[in-house]
């Protein structure tokens, strides 16, 4: 059916999509910033007889972004689904809402906003000229949610969520797709959700996290791209 590239591949929400879009023919392409572990990922997916290729790269670098774009369509032919996966560790929280400054919102603007618009002014041109295409970006509670924890976040996710509205919008018509699926639980098997489990106090006391699998998650997006019904999908929030 084509290539689908997960920017930001992990084995929570990468892994799940992977293998829901994986059954369904897609080639894979799993860009990590680690090419030991992008690797092994790979080895997991192809033992379940799906195609998949791993590339390295920090998508939070403009040059390693467009690099790594330019090697997967090289290889596997052009990106029919680029699904923007990365997400920040919690330790990148803030400490409050009033603790925010210019700071505290490099990283989470790096990861969530920048990124994201230079994945699809890359893509665009060539989707637009074959008239199909898809982008599915990621995003968390800390937007919608009240988490002054998780203050710099959640304004970085606001802008990142902006952004979509517009860019589908815009799109309409023309056969492309964008679409943003907004997580309100910790993902098992994510890098967050060990870190987590490791590092209880990373949690404000009290607190409760909803926890989601990533099947749940690939089966999500794989009904955003085939049904295109809405650009807005919220999942795991109590």
């Amino acid at each position: 059916m084509g290539t689908l590239a997960i920017f930001g591949y992990g084995p929570g929400l990468g892994a799940g999509t992977a293998q829901v879009f994986g059954r369904n023919g897609f080639r894979i392409a799993a860009v990590g910033r680690n090419a030991d572990t992008a690797a092994e990922r790979v080895t997991r997916l192809r033992a379940d007889g799906i195609e998949a290729e791993s590339f390295t790269a920090d998508i939070t670098d403009p040059a390693q972004l467009s690099e790594v774009i330019v090697r997967i369509e090289q290889q596997l032919g052009p990106i029919d689904v680029a699904v923007h996966a990365a997400a920040a560790g919690i330790s990148v929280r803030s400490e409050s809402t009033r603790a925010v400054d210019r700071a505290a919102l490099e990283v989470p603007f790096a990861l969530k906003v920048y990124s994201s618009i230079q994945l699809a002014r890359e893509l665009l041109p060539g989707m637009l000229a074959r008239g199909r295409g898809a982008l599915l970006f990621s995003s968390g509670a800390s937007e919608a949610n009240t988490q002054p924890y998780l203050a710099n976040m959640g304004v970085a996710l606001g802008a990142q969520r902006a952004y979509v509205r517009q860019l589908a919008a815009e799109l309409d018509g023309t056969g492309l797709y964008a679409g943003l699926l907004a997580i309100g639980a910790l993902i098992e098997n994510s890098a967050v959700q060990h870190q987590v489990d490791a590092h209880p106090e990373l949690i404000p006391a009290g607190m409760v996290l909803p926890r989601i699998g990533n099947a749940e998650l690939g089966a999500e997006y794989w009904r955003m791209y085939t049904e295109r019904d809405t650009v807005e999908v919220e999942i795991g929030f109590s």
